[in-house]
């Protein structure tokens, strides 16, 4: 077996809801935030998702999480389609996020993946569509969740 490997993240999430009179109120107070990293552009604008009395313009912790999900497949996929040598020209992903909210906490219940990906040749569609299955397979952020994650590939080719 190989060595174990470790990896660390570091970020700073900020409130600066707390500007508009601080936490006087259920209802009242900001929920406001900022993500920042050491190197990055930013800050992220974060809040609330609008049904947590959130501000809409801003990204909510539940679309960081889809996000995160969709990005990482992306990510894995794209690195064993080089490895196999399919060439992808194009790639995007609608992802849905579905949670479940009862007795005042909730629970993701599945994301669901639609990536559409154009390979450069149709000889490469088939691999290029059981890629994903290995690529769910070693993604760092599925395998770090517990609800499901799915996926419903589309696959293109480049003169289609």
């Amino acid at each position: 077996m190989g060595r174990e490997r470790e990896h660390g993240y570091d970020v700073t999430v900020r409130w600066t809801g707390a500007a508009e009179g601080g936490t006087t109120a259920y209802r009242a107070y900001s929920r406001d935030t900022e993500t920042v990293a050491e190197g990055k552009p930013g800050p992220l604008p974060g809040s609330a998702d609008p049904a947590f009395l959130g501000d809409a313009g801003r990204w909510n912790p539940e679309e960081l999480l889809v996000a995160s999900l969709s990005q990482c497949h992306m990510l894995s996929y794209l690195a064993l389609c080089a490895m196999r040598k399919i060439v992808v020209t194009a790639y995007e992903d609608v992802a849905h996020g579905t949670m479940a909210e009862s007795a005042g906490s909730g629970r993701f219940t599945e994301v669901v993946l639609n990536p559409v990906v154009t390979v450069a040749d149709a000889g490469m569609a088939e691999t290029a569509a059981e890629l994903h299955d290995a690529a769910h397979r070693s993604c760092f952020i599925a395998n770090s969740v517990s609800f499901p994650v799915r996926h419903r590939p589309t696959i293109r080719t480049a003169a289609a």
